[in-house]
């Protein structure tokens, strides 16, 4: 046997060992602590720990128990968690009437995850994603976390504070996808998509009998709808002839009105219809791991040490695969035809977009985030009205991940240290320690998704983005920048370091020694 086998098997064995001492403790645990039966409205699910401890209220089921029993056997509590006339005690008891359980082990009494196949082309083989604590769900758990992301925080808020029943089931009559995003070949591949569930859209449809016959809760993590969009950047380019009003893609807006409620006379603009999709993050953890090439255990110890330990089950629970993380989304928005991005003979333009909420929304002039996006906005409309399509795709990755916070801890250091482009990578080195943690290795999940194969025309000078969209098998024919006209004068030092770093430019090239004559505007030039 080779090496590399015999360490393979070695690691393996290992594995199989470091599950067996979990479910051997947990075991061992619960011979030597009671279990604690809960209500319908218990959350949690047990960890090993010593119960006499005030600062270790953590609690096993005993070998004779189920989940289900644990959960399901007390009766209901006199009083609803959504009774305001319960105090802060009353209702931590009615939503919480059990010690803390923080974590679960496999092969515990009435642990039986739902069966989930990662890949498989039928959304019945491949099962729902089931994250729910929930009573009806808390058995069949095959995911660890909750839905919403990052908002999750705040259902959990709102049920603390009895503005939201626990237990309450959503309705999603009439909330199907107003136009269609098929099944795509890449749905089927365990490698091609590993960053959110392709079926997400479709859950109240495809899993309607594990729902409503098996009662267990399956929520939705993505959502298709329909909707225009109105910008003044792109009234402007309207009312300069710039960009056609057809009156499909590119809309006139209807008359504005005065203050006494009379029909204004002035330019109303214009608006873009649109179709769009919420993608919130599901992590299929095997295949995350090798897209950034690092060992799945790793990746496990890394999401747990670094979130605080927010979610235990990454460590103890190897047998779950499935991991919705508390991220931001990305959006979806298409321009044209949604058919025509999975259609080769069509033009596709494209613009992979990384938040900036200070320059996308409140028009900060110190880097070309809007610039960029409202161009492109501008690109893929005419690509469409040329008889293609055009796709914005716009992730929550803000401040190239590294947050707003540390973004303007940045714009400070800058500033005090004279903001020029060649330290403007090192300035964010100097706070984050990194200059990028964007990683773009998940980012072209969501081009398979819509089944896209081929990319005309791409409005980025990113290396990153461009690097992992074509070694993912999509190639890339044309890429353009920014406008040198589109510019703003205080963003060219974050231009100028970008191209002397290597990124895509169709201008001159920018030498080490250009970039100390490449210098932003100074504060005192602000206070005026």
């Amino acid at each position: 046997m080779s090496s590399d086998a015999l360490l393979t098997q070695i690691l393996a064995q290992l594995s199989a060992l470091q599950v067996s001492q979990q479910t051997l403790q947990a075991k061992l645990d619960a011979f030597t602590t009671p279990a604690q039966v809960g209500s319908p409205l218990s959350h949690g699910t047990p960890i090993t720990g010593h119960h006499d401890s005030p600062l270790s209220p953590t609690l096993l089921l005993s070998p004779s128990s189920s989940l289900s029993k644990v959960h399901l056997a007390s009766s209901s509590p006199a009083s609803t968690p959504t009774d305001h006339n319960l105090t802060d005690k009353e209702r931590e008891k009615a939503l919480y009437p059990g010690r803390v359980l923080l974590t679960t082990h496999p092969d515990q009494h009435g642990i039986k995850p739902f069966p989930l196949q990662w890949g498989a082309p039928d959304p019945s083989v491949r099962g729902p994603v089931i994250c729910s604590r929930l009573p009806s769900s808390v058995k069949q758990r095959n995911a660890i976390g909750a839905h919403s992301g990052s908002y999750s925080i705040y259902r959990a808020l709102a049920i603390a504070m009895g503005t939201l029943d626990p237990t309450h089931k959503p309705d999603y009559s009439m909330t199907e996808p107003p136009v269609p995003i098929p099944p795509q070949p890449a749905w089927s591949d365990p490698h091609k998509i590993v960053s959110f569930d392709p079926w997400g859209h479709l859950v109240p449809q495809i899993y309607r009998k594990e729902v409503d016959e098996l009662g267990l809760d399956v929520r939705p993590s993505i959502a298709v709808t329909k909707a225009h969009i109105k910008l003044s950047e792109i009234d402007e380019t309207a009312r300069k002839g710039e960009l056609e009003v057809d009156g499909k893609i590119v809309l006139a807006t209807r008359p504005l009105k005065n203050v006494d409620g009379t029909e204004s006379e002035a330019y109303s603009g214009v608006e873009i219809t649109t179709s769009k999709a919420a993608v919130e993050p599901v992590w299929y953890l095997p295949g995350v791991a090798e897209r950034f090439g690092i060992s799945e255990s790793l990746l496990r110890r890394a999401l747990f040490e670094d979130t605080g330990g927010m979610y235990p089950e990454l460590i103890t629970r190897p047998d779950i695969k499935v991991f919705l993380p508390p991220i931001g989304n990305l959006t979806v928005y298409i321009f044209g035809n949604p058919a025509f991005l999975a259609d080769e003979s069509k033009e596709l333009t494209l613009r992979v977009h990384d938040e900036c909420n200070g320059s996308d929304v409140f028009g900060s002039d110190i880097c070309t985030c809007k610039p960029y996006l409202v161009f492109a906005i501008e690109e893929c409309i005419r690509c469409a009205q040329r008889g293609g399509v055009g796709l914005v795709v716009y992730f929550r990755k803000e401040g190239r991940a590294l947050g707003e916070v540390t973004k303007y801890l940045v714009y400070n250091l800058r500033k005090r240290g004279g903001d020029s482009a060649d330290k403007y990578f090192k300035s964010t080195e100097l706070i984050a320690g990194v200059k990028d943690m964007r990683f773009q290795a998940l980012m072209p999940d969501v081009l398979h998704w819509l089944g896209i194969k081929k990319i005309d025309n791409m409005v980025s000078m990113s290396d990153m983005k461009y690097n992992a969209i074509v070694q993912s098998g999509i190639p890339i024919l044309k890429r353009y920048d920014l406008p040198e006209h589109l510019i703003p004068p205080d963003s060219r030092v974050e231009i100028d370091a970008k191209i002397a770093a290597g990124y895509f430019t169709s201008g001159k090239p920018i030498t080490e020694q250009d970039l100390v004559k490449t210098v932003g505007r100074t504060w005192e030039e602000t206070e005026h």
